[in-house]
């Protein structure tokens, strides 16, 4: 098996995966965490065991299963299990406080719930403890595995709410198998590979890029416990990974680790970054410190995890979330909607095999996301004549200050190449004679200190006036929402002005 291509150019069908892999390959290791390590014959049994228990306690095609779980092996059969019966996967996110959990769970009408032990919220649906799930016992019988449809929806992802309440995000099939098969090969994975899974999987790119994709392969992956970094990097010298993805957050604190931490990180491959913007500044700095190759990409949970990526191995853009995947086409259009040529920035729109079914229940919000078969991620963007993608800001965090349009990012960027900022937010905050002005909130690096008015004078030395913070805060974290971005509504709602600055 060492280095082939498991699945071939005819990949099977999603919800058969582990169970074909496990017949042509039965003892390669498959799924690892911090209690079990399986291969592809044990975890597929897993599967087809769970799956003939929840079908005989009454699921079926069409029922929503509720994951609420930390990172853990049995996330992953209860996902896989539900697709076999022909049930939809709703993860949610094991922080929820009940009245959260129990938001998702009515909008999203889950018939079952799996849940971590007594103390989980009360779901309002029938649950199952996880560790009274069926490790052995009588599998799914051949006639009750729901016959492959991939226009069905197979996973429900909520947004993180920050527009609104969440939205679940539909799935389908055939998204997954489009996505899965597109960072199999994108990121030349076989079966010697090796995912360390560090993301929360209740998001779409864990189980897109770090469960799917390397499945496909025949590869192997190995979901870590809570994230540290002392753990990442004991972990990494320890279980040999090829590759992980994360987020800017998750590459900020590796970079803030010490110097002389020792950690082997040569059996990666690369890295992958995505679901916020990252600086260039702090994309070489963490590159350096892990020695590692480190690809930036670009997509929404709408868009079945990605829409653009840099290669691993080709012409990488730093600063850019480089060029649209196989199968998609990315497209900047005006405010009419109309297309744009290379170089003008305008909304970035999405079309291909990878565009959600819609929002579960909220067709006016579908049809005013998807427009003529598009994607439109509310995102501003220029694509170069390459075709490789710039994100410039999202549209709603754009500041109007007295009529000019000022783009957060921007102000952001002009931070980060001061060497002493890991990480900044720019908000608009309310003013009274400017209707908006720039306040930034800073986090620095722990080893080097600066000032509020030498992060000014930086700031003011590289942007026109109007673009310099009024105010800027330091300040020890900055606010996150569930997976893992800067909560900027949070700070929106949180800012307090010092002073009546008339800027």
């Amino acid at each position: 098996m060492s280095g082939s291509d498991s699945a071939g150019d005819a990949s099977p069908e999603i919800r058969y995966l582990t169970r074909v892999i496990a017949a042509i390959h039965p003892d390669a290791p498959c799924v690892r965490d911090d209690r079990t390590a399986l291969t592809y014959r044990e975890f597929a049994d897993r599967v087809d065991v769970l799956a003939g228990r929840l079908r005989r306690e009454g699921l079926a095609a069409g029922d929503v299963l509720a994951i609420m779980l930390p990172n853990r092996a049995e996330l992953l059969i209860a996902i896989m299990a539900a697709w076999r019966l022909g049930a939809v996967a709703t993860p949610v996110n094991p922080a929820f406080t009940q009245a959260e959990a129990r938001y998702q769970i009515d909008d999203s009408g889950a018939a079952a719930a799996i849940v971590f032990g007594p103390d989980a919220p009360d779901l309002g649906c029938h649950t199952h403890r996880v560790d009274d799930l069926p490790i052995s016992g009588t599998p799914i019988a051949g006639d009750e595995v729901h016959p492959a449809r991939p226009d069905e929806t197979a996973l429900l992802i909520y947004t993180s709410g920050s527009t609104g309440r969440p939205k679940g995000v539909e799935l389908t099939h055939a998204n997954l198998q489009f996505m899965a098969e597109t960072f199999r090969r994108h990121l030349r994975l076989t079966s010697d590979d090796h995912c360390l899974l560090i993301l929360p999987l209740f998001h779409v790119n864990a189980i897109c890029v770090s469960f799917l994709a390397p499945i496909l392969a025949g590869a192997q992956l190995t979901i870590t416990g809570r994230f540290s970094p002392s753990r990442f990097y004991e972990d990494v010298t320890l279980l040999r990974p090829t590759y992980f993805s994360a987020v800017p957050t998750i590459y900020a604190l590796l970079a803030a680790e010490p110097e002389d931490r020792a950690a082997d990180t040569s059996s990666l491959r690369f890295g992958i970054c995505g679901a916020a913007p990252i600086s260039k500044e702090l994309l070489d700095r963490v590159g350096a410190r892990l020695n590692l190759t480190i690809i930036e990409g670009y997509g929404l949970t709408e868009g079945t995890c990605a829409s653009a990526c840099n290669p691993v191995d080709g012409p990488r853009k730093l600063g850019t979330v480089g060029p649209a995947l196989p199968g998609q086409t990315i497209t900047i259009v005006d405010d009419e909607g109309n297309p744009v040529p290379a170089g003008t920035s305008g909304e970035v729109t999405i079309g291909g095999p990878n565009v959600m079914r819609g929002y579960l229940g909220r067709p006016d919000e579908t049809a005013a996301t998807i427009v003529d078969g598009r994607l439109r991620t509310g995102d501003v963007g220029v694509l170069d004549e390459d075709g490789y993608l710039t994100l410039i800001d999202r549209i709603k965090d754009m500041i109007i200050r007295g009529g000019e349009n000022l783009y957060p990012k921007e102000i952001e960027n002009a931070l980060a190449e001061h060497p002493a900022v890991l990480e900044a937010a720019v908000i608009g905050a309310p003013h009274e004679v400017y209707g908006e002005v720039p306040v930034a909130y800073v986090r620095t690096y722990p080893d080097i200190s600066v000032t509020e008015t030498e992060l000014t004078d930086h700031v003011a030395s590289r942007l026109t006036r109007v673009k310099v913070p009024t105010e800027i805060h330091l300040v020890d974290t900055l606010p996150r929402n569930p997976v893992g971005k800067i909560d900027k509504p949070r700070l929106r709602r949180d800012h307090r002005p010092r002073t009546a600055s008339t800027a």
